[in-house]
């Protein structure tokens, strides 16, 4: 069953927040999901910043690089929103939100993605993550250290690595183009709903092939069920190939369906920062028109800094390259005052190695000591065979002795 070109947005404060930081947005040809964060005072204006800066997208496109552009464009200008936030309102520093938001132009999904909230395709009866989390415990997922469920459990899940913020003026997002289907089904959430309810129970609920306001609340209800301890943010659209030019009013949730969640007071007088760059920038002129003669020192001066810079990278490699050939002349020098006993290629005899069995490609780190003289042949086997493996002594001493026990069991008489 196709609900074609039908949306639904949903939003919930959840059983443990006392606020909604989260927005959502089901449009004509835009849908976006933003959680915010920066505490009980930020993270609903970071949100709502967002949502309100993208809803201008709203509107047919006549290519898909045209909806891109314009999505990292809007973010940008979102990030500058918040910026110019923070500067007339000190108190909300280090506010951001996650953005995941997609634009249909004709049988194409344009997606933009920062953070840890989700976009999944359900399509032929099966649920498909598209985005991936910017987030600590997916770089331990991609690394191979823990695994997809592990991640669901660990303590350090919330932490982003990358983020929509006051922060960083140039935010970075996932871009990238999809083709729609006949049937499918987009699903965009926060993490209110992902991190609570997993991919199986999802699919479950989608599969009832219900309209998708009815999914959204089921999908909720998974939520709330399973505790919701965070705000949880659902947005569907239906696709029936081609996605219609639609036209009406919006679905505008959470936090930005609040208008008080963007009103931002009168700026404040500025006062100087060195904790953040990003904002002292905002307070300094964009352009002046310099004199010919500073023109010409500001060359000069990006001559000299650049001959530092290059003196200083030339420096730096020497430095480490130094420490580097101390850190190895220390280890070998270290792997010489250890003993083993093994045999000797050479004459087939038992030996005494300085230095480490290891190799290090195709330099030894061992040499024979000495050669005992005791044949490998007239060792019992069993000791032929720990002689072979390598046996390890605790100092020069040791192996001494460990070749005296040796040399009793050859039948060749005591160390001379």
């Amino acid at each position: 069953m196709v609900f074609e070109g039908s949306s639904a947005a949903i939003s919930h404060t959840g059983k443990v927040r006392s606020n909604n930081q989260d927005s959502g947005y089901a449009g004509a040809n835009l849908f976006v999901v933003a959680d915010g964060m920066g505490g009980h005072a930020g993270g609903d204006v970071a949100s709502s910043l967002a949502i309100h800066r993208l809803q201008n997208l709203d509107h047919a496109y006549p290519s898909t690089m045209d909806a891109e552009a314009s999505l990292q464009a809007a973010a940008t200008t979102a990030a500058g929103d918040m910026i110019r936030a923070v500067k007339d309102r000190p108190e909300l520093a280090g506010l951001g939100t996650t953005l995941d938001a997609i634009i249909m132009v004709d049988d194409y999904a344009v997606i933009g993605h920062i953070g840890d909230s989700r976009i999944y395709l359900y399509r032929d009866e099966t649920l498909t993550q598209i985005t991936t989390d910017h987030t600590f415990v997916q770089r331990l997922v991609d690394s191979g250290r823990i695994t997809p469920e592990e991640a669901r459990y660990h303590p350090r899940r919330s932490v982003l690595m990358r983020v929509l913020s006051d922060m960083d003026a140039d935010p970075e997002l996932d871009m990238f183009v999809m083709p729609t289907l006949p049937g499918d089904r987009w699903l965009l959430c926060s993490d209110g709903l992902s991190g609570v309810v997993d991919e199986a129970h999802m699919e479950k609920t989608l599969r009832l092939a219900m309209a998708p306001g009815r999914t959204a609340d089921g999908l909720l209800k998974y939520a709330l069920d399973g505790g919701a301890p965070d705000n949880v943010t659902i947005v569907i659209v239906d696709v029936g190939g081609q996605h219609p030019l639609l036209s009406g009013s919006a679905t505008v949730v959470g936090a930005a369906a609040n208008p008080q969640g963007i009103i931002v007071p009168a700026a404040r007088p500025a006062r100087p920062s060195w904790l953040h760059p990003v904002r002292q920038a905002a307070n300094e002129p964009t352009h002046f028109e310099p004199a010919a003669d500073y023109l010409e020192e500001l060359i000069e001066e990006d001559h000299r800094r650049s001959v530092r810079r290059r003196v200083g990278w030339i420096t730096g490699l020497l430095v480490v390259i130094a420490l580097m050939a101390a850190a190895l002349f220390g280890a070998y020098a270290w792997t010489q005052t250890r003993y083993f006993v093994g045999v000797s290629s050479d004459t087939d005899t038992v030996a005494v190695f300085q230095g480490i069995q290891q190799d290090l490609g195709p330099i030894s780190l061992s040499h024979v000591y000495e050669d005992t003289g005791i044949k490998m042949s007239d060792l019992p086997s069993f000791n032929q065979s720990l002689v072979q493996q390598t046996i390890t002594a605790r100092s020069l001493d040791d192996a001494t002795a460990i070749v005296g026990r040796l040399r009793a069991s050859s039948g060749t008489g005591k160390t001379p």
